[in-house]
């Protein structure tokens, strides 16, 4: 009879439609006006109505609170028919197990409904006589019974999941439990998984936390219930402490208002436009919700805390194609001759810290060199970035990030998708279950810092410094044919860059492109490779940049580790990327063995022979390489996006540099059909190897006293007195080079290639120390870039931004400066 009953009563407990109700968001989902909802009415309430504020911040506690003696209820509800059963001979669950499961649920339940009882009367009969802090005292001083079911939580978890895989009685009770709702709600009950119940107690703490902290604000001082809650705050905020450390999913989690567990997926810096100006935001990717925050300034020593900008629940998340989505907001691109100062400012704080370092400087003015690096790096994550990434919520608004890499849009577009497989709802949280959620964020966010340089450790790898030359070989692994190509990003000042592009390989599963880039790196530490299917529809148009989405097929990194990377051979590698397989190989030239010239042993050709041999030879003033690249560049390549910026293919370059230095009848015909980029990389490359730079090792030292003239007039007159001083070939090469480099900057606004970007390209090249002069300064890689190239781009860029210069004004002019070069 006595087993009959208990199967009875469990059967009981599964078809009790009447028991109870959950309500969706603990706290209350917000509703409309008027519904009751305590948390509306408490945001809507002017701050400074003390006592009026403090009967709302209470109601809607007490409202909560009857949501969770409900949640206890419905879990003590299965407890004594399960162990009722124990004893019989068809026992569901142990004694043991059943303890283990319901540990410490009586007593919570106990305390927090003579809690209710006692605070449920007095917010009633509300007036200024009313105290009640000694309630929240108490319950304070009970918390060392919720840290008995903290410890024994995770236990509690996986004995009720055990369980539920061995016994299909047990598995259809922990999956319906039945709620009851409120009193004054129109529902009766709702289904709980019991796994959700057992995490409301490690729920309850914290939302008891918040509203003793809204009591305490609305408090006066002298009042008796002030340092009775202040009390109570301290005992809840330690125990909180105590326990953040221990329990697992209070490390990685939060609770969704479902009761689920909702879990931090990715977190990362991001830069919004926002009211058409730049901000940097620290954007959480949960399960069920992108959250979108920044940081709030907070005083010396206080907790860093993070400020809710917006959120979008995942089911209400659209990404818009390109040709729906509407114009971004015009935000003005930073002028690249800006972002370049901002790298050679950062380049020679590294400098003088790491002088400062090795001659044991104060660690004041290290500090102070420090803060001004961040300043400029901080500056340039914010402004360098130009790749649009929208996102969409269906019911309002759209946002705009504007990101550094294809890479990292694909990786959060992904990201999110893979989350939206599943089954989401749409929801709304109230305000408090944000400050929940938006609290919980800088506990568990996984990337804590700014990604600048200046955050690193000293003892951190400073990145390689010189030229990767990479070959991209062939792919494999695609489903179907396709025009395919790849392109290749490093990392540079804390951000990643694209460097290079293969060509499209057209209607093929296996292309073979054996391509070969040569990628300067600036402290760089990884390499990216992405494969791409080329788009030719053109309604495929991204408004934000005018370009044409193309579709990527897969992505993969590798770190560039120096001990691997500094060898004269070449490195063969294979990157795999959701099932296709890119084989590439690599090798690294340092900056300072880049330096080293070696002169033609053939004097029959042109590279790596004396300009004037060549202009001798040829009875030209002008080398027929140079002319011939320059005309062809200006005659389809000047409005090329990152013309002289993006690498030519090395193999394209290396056939033209036999061409030319064989004099081939065929030279025209083969410049004709070339790739563009690899014509500007052949002119680069001429310059680059003759055995002395075109502005002379000779004059080299006085460039850079002249660039550094403060007076004006000084400057024009001792940079004017070093062209004269130029044996003529090189300098009417030179200015025919500057005339066309400046034809080229007029169509900026179609290539991209500023005056300041073209500097940056040429002035190391046409300008560089003798191998003696670097030697004399060398102390690192980072060093020879800094101190070098800051004044060579400037001396460029002084010419360029001049009116122009003829040969024979110029050898015609007094001269006003005659000091000895």
């Amino acid at each position: 009879m006595e087993e009959e009953e208990a199967i009875g009563l469990l059967d009981k407990v599964l078809e009790d439609e009447d028991v109870f109700l959950l309500e969706e968001c603990e706290l209350g989902t917000p509703t409309s006006p008027g519904s009751g909802s305590p948390f509306l009415v408490t945001v809507k309430v002017e701050a400074g109505k003390g006592l009026e504020m403090r009967k709302l911040v209470l109601s809607g506690f007490l409202a909560s609170e009857e949501i969770y003696i409900n949640q206890l209820e419905a879990l003590l509800l299965p407890m004594k028919p399960l162990k009722a059963t124990a004893t019989t001979s068809q026992p569901v669950l142990t004694i043991q197990q059943i303890e283990t499961i319901f540990y410490k649920i009586q007593d919570i339940y106990e305390i927090h409904k003579e809690f209710y009882d006692n605070l449920c009367p007095k917010v009633q009969q509300w007036d200024s006589q009313v105290t009640m802090g000694h309630l929240f005292q108490k319950l304070a001083s009970q918390l060392g019974v919720y840290k008995a079911f903290v410890d024994n939580y995770k236990v509690a978890l996986e004995t009720a999941e055990k369980c539920s895989q061995s016994n299909n009685q047990f598995q259809k009770i922990s999956e319906e439990l039945k709620v009851k709702g409120p009193k004054d709600s129109k529902d009766s009950h709702t289904s709980v998984t019991m796994e959700a119940l057992l995490y409301k107690p490690i729920d309850r703490v914290t939302r008891s936390t918040l509203v003793l902290h809204d009591l305490l604000k609305h408090t006066p001082v002298d009042h008796p219930d002030y340092p009775l809650l202040q009390d109570a705050l301290r005992i809840s905020q330690n125990f909180l402490s105590s326990i953040n450390e221990d329990i697992d999913p209070r490390r990685t989690a939060v609770t969704t208002p479902k009761g689920e567990t909702r879990q931090l997926v990715k977190d990362g810096f991001l830069v919004e436009v926002s009211e058409s100006s730049r901000k940097l935001r620290h954007v959480f990717l949960f399960t069920d919700v992108l959250l979108c925050a920044k940081l709030k300034k907070t005083s010396a020593g206080k907790h860093q805390q993070y400020d809710c900008k917006w959120y979008i629940p995942l089911a209400d998340l659209v990404f818009p194609s390109p040709e729906e989505s509407e114009a971004s907001p015009q935000v003005h691109p930073f002028p690249d001759h800006e972002l370049e100062d901002m790298k050679m400012k950062i380049s020679a704080l590294k400098s003088e810290i790491q002088k400062e370092k090795a001659n044991k400087g104060q660690s004041r003015a290290i500090e102070r060199l420090k803060k001004k690096m961040f300043e400029n790096e901080f500056l340039l994550l914010l402004n360098s970035p130009t790749i649009p990434f929208r996102i969409h919520n269906r019911n309002g608004k759209s946002y705009l990030f504007l990101l550094s890499s294809d890479y990292e849009r694909s990786e959060w577009r992904e990201a999110i998708q893979k989350l939206q497989k599943k089954d989401l709802q749409a929801f709304v949280l109230s305000s408090v279950e944000l400050q929940v959620l938006t609290g919980s964020c800088f506990k568990l966010r996984t990337v804590h810092n700014i990604p600048v340089t200046s955050n690193k450790d000293d003892d951190e790898s400073p990145g390689l410094y010189g030229f990767l030359h990479v070959i991209v070989h062939s792919a494999k692994g695609f489903k179907q044919s396709a025009n395919l190509y790849c392109t290749l990003e490093v990392d540079s000042f804390g951000y990643f860059v694209s460097k290079a592009k293969t060509r499209v390989f057209r209607d093929t599963a296996e292309p073979k492109w054996d391509e070969e880039f040569e990628i300067e790196l600036e402290g760089s530490q990884s390499l990216r490779i992405l494969c791409y299917e080329k788009c030719y529809d053109k309604t495929k148009v991204n408004k934000d940049n005018n370009e044409i989405v193309d579709k990527i097929m897969g992505k993969g990194q590798i770190q560039l580790d120096p001990q691997t990377v500094e060898t004269k051979n070449w490195h063969t590698d294979v990157i795999e990327m959701n099932g296709i397989k890119v084989e590439f190989s690599m090798k690294f030239t340092s900056r300072d063995m880049s330096l080293k010239r070696t002169p033609s042993k053939k004097q029959t050709g042109v590279f790596g022979v004396k300009i004037s041999v060549v202009t001798k030879r040829e009875r030209s003033k002008v080398p027929y390489i140079v002319r011939q690249c320059v005309e062809e560049v200006e005659k389809r390549g000047i409005e090329e996006v990152g013309i002289y910026r993006i690498s030519g293919v090395a193999t394209d370059i290396q056939a033209l540099k036999a061409v030319f230095d064989a004099n081939n009848k065929d030279i025209l015909l083969m410049l004709s059909d070339m790739d563009i980029n690899a014509i500007a990389g052949t002119l680069k490359l001429y310059f680059r190897e003759l055995p002395e730079p075109l502005l002379t090792d000779r004059l080299y030292p006085a460039f850079m006293e002249g660039i550094a003239l403060s007076d004006p007039a000084a400057k024009e007159n001792c940079m004017m007195h070093l062209l004269r001083s130029l044996p003529d070939p090189n300098l009417i090469t030179f200015l025919f080079l500057l005339e066309h480099l400046k034809r080229v900057a007029e169509k900026e606004p179609i290539n991209k290639m500023s005056l300041h970007n073209l500097a940056t390209v040429f002035g190391p090249t046409l300008l560089r120390p003798s191998e003696v002069e670097s030697k004399a300064h060398l102390t690192s890689a980072a060093d020879i870039w800094s101190h070098d190239v800051m004044a060579q781009v400037q001396v460029l860029l002084y010419y360029l931004q001049h009116p122009p210069i003829s040969f024979a004004e110029l050898k015609r002019n007094t001269l006003y400066f005659s000091t000895d070069v």
